[in-house]
């Protein structure tokens, strides 16, 4: 028994194809829960396919209802070895986006894998199914070297809803936070921050979208008759926008600009590159918060855009002031940013600024979590994965974008360690979604090696 086997087994379940055949099968289930009368594929997914291999590994499973009427089921799975030991708490989501059939390229297929060098396109295979997929296959692997234990105690969650906000899944964990008690949460969404450097994030940035807009007649009327007479809402609304956020992206409303960047995240960042990846954009230096490297702005401060901007008819304009204008807005936030009084912040600014007009609606938001750099887990985690790659792990201490992380790192209180086996040019949510082969193969590695460690030398022990 050895952690050299555990690695070993895995590679060997990648060099088969044993598990491109297990991740064909389940990228073939159509799960897109952001599509009407999806329900029974949704938890078919659930009772065939992952219930079963979540018993072939030892777990005691049960499919429990969502408590919010028409979304997807979850599997709350268990596998107990010893009080003593440390318990891990797994998480994956087994819903899709909408596949987008007709805008893939030919011949791709959204719901069969086809690998062209070391792309394995299908959808679902870099969200979320590959990743969980190479999370249970890399217990497997454990269980095969240490002779059928894993030498910890683990429990599963795999949600059907994710991709439309993750519904019921607080509420499932209120109402199963016994049953779903552990030590650290370890689980895989999202990209590396680039394809050949292994990465950990422990958090993600908090997001809320927000819709300001201004109605101030009935009906557009001729700008030859009354330009210069009539107030243009488009023209106040830019300029409302223009209060809020300046011409690099800075924000201007005190109370929507988070703390100041911890030292333990600096450190983290200070070896981080952002972007140079094959498809990647090439990042503006002189945008955003001035004084920030770009890793610090994107994983360490807040970002407001504007997501959509509409006044008369853009398509087809018309020399005619417009009644009505609207912008869709977004702020991405870090943690200690006094996000829920984000309406009262606006409205005063707004206000301030002569801006009365202006009407807000905020749209339900979710929360920033960050762990702490510092903390064992984080350097627990680091070790096992430089242990078996060799590669300086890249450390995140949260994502640029949002997960349901606040329910595992604020309502059942874990470290949250988050490992992921996708890349940023991966076309997640988009056509053409893939995951990288040989990426794959270094993920069953990492995580072989990672669940060996935990039965071995985790922080629990």
């Amino acid at each position: 028994m050895s952690r050299t086997e555990a690695i070993e087994h895995a590679t060997r379940h990648f060099d088969s194809g044993a598990f491109l055949a297990d991740l064909s099968r389940r990228v073939a289930f159509r799960t897109e829960s952001q599509e009407s009368g999806r329900g029974a594929l949704l938890l078919s997914y659930l009772t065939d396919e992952i219930e079963p291999e979540a018993q072939r590994l030892g777990f005691s499973t049960r499919i429990v209802d969502n408590p919010v009427d028409g979304f997807g089921p979850f599997l709350l799975a268990n596998r107990h070895e010893g009080d003593a030991l440390p318990t891990v708490l797994i998480y994956g989501h087994g819903d899709v986006v909408r596949g987008y059939d007709s805008q893939w390229r030919a011949p791709l297929n959204p719901w069969t894998v086809t690998v062209e060098g070391e792309r394995w396109f299908g959808r679902g295979t870099a969200d979320n199914k590959g990743q969980h997929s190479i999370n249970l296959a890399a217990l497997a692997s454990v269980l095969a070297a240490r002779d059928g234990k894993l030498g910890f105690n683990t429990k599963l969650l795999i949600e059907m809803g994710e991709e439309t906000g993750s519904p019921g899944l607080d509420a499932i964990c209120r109402a199963h936070r016994d049953e779903l008690a552990a030590d650290v949460l370890i689980a895989s969404d999202g990209p590396r921050l680039a394809a050949r450097r292994p990465t950990v994030f422990l958090g993600s940035r908090g997001a809320v979208n927000f819709r300001l807009s201004l109605n101030l007649r009935d009906g557009a009327h001729h700008s030859g008759n009354w330009g210069g007479l009539l107030r243009n809402p488009a023209t106040v609304l830019a300029n409302a926008l223009a209060s809020l956020v300046d011409a690099r992206g800075v924000i201007a409303v005190e109370g929507l600009r988070p703390p100041p960047i911890p030292p333990a995240v600096r450190r983290a960042l200070a070896d981080i590159a952002v972007g140079g990846g094959p498809g990647d954009p090439a990042v503006d230096d002189n945008w955003g918060e001035p004084g920030l490297s770009a890793p610090e702005r994107v994983f360490g401060w807040n970002s407001f855009e504007v997501l959509a901007l509409k006044a008369g008819n853009p398509e087809n304009p018309v020399n005619a002031i417009p009644s009505s204008a609207f912008a869709v807005c977004q702020l991405r936030f870090v943690v200690g940013t006094n996000w829920e009084n984000l309406g009262r912040h606006l409205r005063e600014h707004l206000d301030a600024h002569g801006f009365q007009l202006v009407e807000i609606e905020v749209e339900r938001g979710a929360p920033a979590t960050r762990l702490d750099p510092d903390d064992p887990w984080v350097e627990w985690a680091i070790a096992s994965l430089e242990q078996t790659t060799g590669k300086k792990t890249a450390v995140l201490p949260n994502l640029g974008g949002t997960l349901p992380n606040e329910v595992f790192a604020d309502t059942l209180g874990l470290p949250t360690i988050w490992v992921p086996h996708s890349y940023p040019a991966c076309s997640q949510h988009a056509p053409n979604e893939h995951l990288l082969g040989p990426v794959v193969r270094e993920g069953l590695q990492m995580m072989a090696g990672l669940f060996w460690d935990l039965g071995e030398n985790s922080p629990r022990r």
